[in-house]
């Protein structure tokens, strides 16, 4: 079966359920599908694309997981060879001042006993391979850069997007059409701000009656380390030093098997100074006296960044539309005070796929919104465990201390059953103040042994475009750039890329400056779709196989 589609011939295939995005969440719904196929002989076909080259390839996280989902999907998880083998063994939280450190009582939320340190990345890879042995097609190195709709304005399905076109937008010498996937559900399982997602929060008004959701960027490190400073199962988050009492963040270092070390430093992106670099944040960190030991004698194998969700409880959307449903991060289901997602991204995945199972296999019609997966999801563990921690994250808008003060009274006194739910501070792009009253920072050259530069690091992501094709950071207007960003904010974007995507150039005379785009370097870590302070950025999804290639992050 075939359509025609802006005149060119695209193939479509049918499925039962189409799910976008092969991470924890969008694995885990295909999983329970197929368990409930295979339990009940009620067939339904499942197909799962993914916009990176190989599953994993776009998974970043610190990450320590909590198996209570995993237990529930699957049971003898262990004997089948899932990639959990550091079991957590010791917490510490340390406040950092600027030359030593307090130690801090480690919160229930950051308690790790029963967790593993793991790579999600391998354990997303590991998931693939059980969703693929009970029947699951997943196709990865396709991008869905469009969202399909019935005549009825219900969702269809998504095309995938055309390889081969150049820069210029023409059709090159080895252009492919982009492919067109029906399903009777697609199930939306991008991540955090995913580009699909976000046009449909707009066209189906899914964040009418929620709060904004905020976020952050973190940014990570993998180590080689001595084997003498190796311990693995310890885990240490800081916050403090170098951030100031306004800026909301912290890091990790969580010790793994064979002598590797994954670390990571967190910025809430509702920092106010247009000076802040939360790269050289980063790397300034690891000469702090209590954390460079760890790393001397050890090499840098891997690094890499990634947005994600920090508004929880009363910032989850509407979850469901004709047509379709969303699941994991791109609905920002995380747990700030745990620091941890997986766990509640992989359970919503499988409610939804239980909801869609019984909706699709029942007798009848079944209705084109399934809005029994919210429901049901309400009555999960996932619902009561955002609601405990809801307003922890809200909470620093008060600044550092007043957050802290706040956090121990909800976690210690009121244990979460506040009868209040607080606010957020409204949009982390309209945080930034002009740079007429903040001070510039001045940071440290790297010093290429523990620190390093960017684009260095951008190399250790493995990250690669097809240079001959559009920009995947679109402007919607290209005057913005200079005319406000640079003169009232002196050009944030950049320093809140990660990986040196935006650079102002100018004449030898420093005349004429104007904004260049490295697209070729981003690793889709998304923060200039959220920071930028005019939302004049929008990121689109590259060619299907680009972007970073984390083998282990």
């Amino acid at each position: 079966m075939s359509q025609e589609s802006d005149a060119v011939e695209r193939e479509s295939m049918e499925y039962d359920i189409l799910i976008v995005g092969a991470g924890p969440s969008g694995l885990s719904a295909a999983i329970r599908i197929r368990q409930l196929a295979q339990e009940t002989g009620k067939e339904l076909s499942v197909c799962v694309l993914e916009k990176g080259s190989e599953v994993g390839a776009h998974i970043l996280s610190g990450a320590v997981l909590e198996p209570r989902a995993l237990n529930e999907l699957i049971p003898d998880w262990a004997e089948k060879g899932a990639p959990l083998d550091t079991p957590a063994e010791e917490d510490s939280l340390l406040f950092l001042t600027h030359s030593n450190h307090i130690k801090l009582p480690t919160p229930p939320p950051m308690r790790n006993h029963g967790n593993y340190i793991i790579s999600l990345g391998s354990f997303t890879r590991w998931l693939g391979e059980q969703a693929e042995a009970l029947g699951v097609e997943i196709y990865p190195g396709f991008a869905a850069a469009e969202v399909l709709y019935h005549e009825d304005g219900s969702v269809k399905g998504v095309a995938t997007g055309d390889m081969g076109i150049t820069k210029s937008g023409e059709r090159g010498p080895n252009h492919q059409p982009g492919m067109e996937l029906h399903a009777k559900q697609t199930i939306f399982a991008e991540g955090c701000r995913g580009s699909l997602g976000k046009q449909l929060m707009e066209r189906f008004g899914l964040r009418e009656n929620a709060d904004v959701q905020t976020y952050a960027i973190g940014i990570k490190e993998l180590w080689d380390v001595a084997p003498e400073k190796s311990q693995p199962g310890k885990i240490v988050h800081t916050t403090g030093w170098p951030l100031d009492m306004k800026t909301y963040g912290g890091s990790f270092l969580y010790h793994l098997k064979g002598n590797q070390v994954a670390v990571g430093f967190v910025i809430g992106l509702d920092y106010q100074n247009p000076y802040l670099s939360p790269y050289h944040e980063f790397q300034r960190f690891k000469h702090h006296p209590s954390i460079q030991d760890v790393f001397e004698g050890g090499r840098r194998v891997s690094y890499g960044a990634r947005a994600l969700n920090e508004g929880g409880f009363q910032s989850i959307p509407k979850l469901t539309f004709p047509g379709g449903m969303m699941v994991g991060c791109e609905a920002g289901f995380l747990n700030v005070p745990k620091i941890k997602g997986t766990h509640l991204a992989m359970k919503t995945g499988m409610t939804a796929a239980e909801a869609c199972f019984d909706a699709l296999t029942g007798e009848g019609e079944a209705a084109r919104e399934i809005t029994d997966y919210a429901e049901r999801l309400k009555e999960t563990w996932v619902w009561d465990e955002l609601h405990k921690v809801r307003n922890i994250r809200p909470s620093f808008k008060w600044g550092f201390l007043g957050g802290f003060l706040y956090s121990g009274l909800d976690t210690y006194i009121l244990r979460g059953r506040a009868p209040w739910t607080l606010a957020h501070h409204g949009p982390d792009h309209e945080s930034l103040k002009k740079k007429s009253a903040c001070k510039p920072i001045d940071y440290p050259k790297p010093d290429g042994v523990i620190s390093f530069d960017r684009l260095t690091n951008v190399a250790f992501s493995s990250t690669y475009h097809e240079e001959d094709q559009p920009a995947h950071l679109t402007l919607k207007d290209d005057s913005v750039p200079i005319a406000i960003n640079l003169a009232d904010y002196d050009a944030p974007e950049q320093r809140y890329c990660p990986a040196g995507v935006y650079e102002i150039v100018r004449e030898e005379d420093g005349s004429n400056p104007r904004l260049q785009i490295n697209a070729q370097n981003c690793v889709h870590c998304k923060t200039c779709d959220i920071k930028d302070p005019t939302q004049n950025i929008n990121w689109v999804t590259p060619e299907g196989g680009g972007g970073p290639s984390y083998p282990n992050m």
